[in-house]
């Protein structure tokens, strides 16, 4: 089995998120991915199988299957326009957990139609604010995730996670936000995405948790196409666009390497 390792959301090696991508020619088991996931240690692998005219997509964290993924469908996509799998003026169905997502390639970016994950306010769990070390301006919780606004883009780049603390509490990830403070005004807000229960740790640039940002700086804003910065370690650009319940993610990819899985 094929496999190749991504850099999505980036424009070069070494700086957005990298993926595993398999491309699936033979049965395998549920049992059998979530092996190759594990062992890959990435935050996603992507599984893409041929079926008829879509392509099936699962997504596995280190630890788990997951129902949402972003940087994992724009690497797979950048693979098979890459690879040739595809004619890349052609837009790809995947049939996913989170239904038929497209994903089309524009002249500047890839862009993916993705449902709106809106977040109810509530009260911030003890964990996070212990965990974090904060104090949120504002808390919500949607199917996936918690997400907290900060008072400032510095309080979201010098969080120093306690991840013991936020491993207590049964979410798959906690977003943490505020508006940007850049001078350059590249970009609308910032985040950073914390994941432990998902054996993540911090993810690089997550695609999934901006289905929750959009819809919500975009009520703030007052504007429905934002730019998203996720100020990890790595970092990466996500570009927004609020359309009824849809949010359309894009960005960029970059291939870092290749080989091929020995059963």
């Amino acid at each position: 089995m094929k496999y190749f390792i991504v850099n999505a959301f980036a424009d070069k090696p070494f700086c957005g998120n990298p993926a595993a991508v398999c491309i699936v020619e033979n049965d395998l088991s549920e049992n059998k991915m979530q092996l190759i996931a594990t062992e890959f240690n990435l935050s996603e692998t992507a599984f893409i199988e041929k079926k008829n005219d879509h392509f099936r997509l699962r997504w596995f964290s280190p630890r788990m299957e997951v129902d949402l993924c972003g940087h994992a469908t724009l690497a797979g996509a950048h693979i098979l326009w890459e690879q040739n799998i595809i004619n890349n003026k052609s837009i790809i169905s995947f049939d996913t957990n989170s239904g038929i997502l497209s994903v089309k390639k524009t002249k500047d970016h890839i862009i993916m139609d993705f449902p709106r994950e809106n977040a109810l306010e509530t009260e911030c769990p003890e964990e996070i604010i212990r965990g974090l070390k904060i104090k949120p301006v504002f808390s919500g919780k949607n199917r996936f995730d918690y997400i907290v606004e900060v008072r400032s883009e510095e309080v979201v780049r010098t969080i120093k996670p306690d991840f013991e603390t936020l491993a207590g509490l049964k979410t798959r990830g906690i977003i943490v936000t505020s508006i940007s403070e850049s001078e350059s005004g590249d970009y609308d807000f910032v985040s950073r995405f914390f994941a432990p229960n998902a054996g993540i740790p911090e993810d690089p640039v997550t695609g999934s948790a901006h289905c929750c940002l959009g819809p919500y700086w975009s009520r703030k804003l007052n504007k429905t196409k934002l730019t998203g910065y996720q100020a990890s370690e790595r970092g990466g650009t996500v570009y927004v666009e609020i359309k009824e319940d849809r949010v359309f993610l894009g960005g960029n990819a970059v291939t870092f390497s290749s080989g091929k899985l020995i059963d």
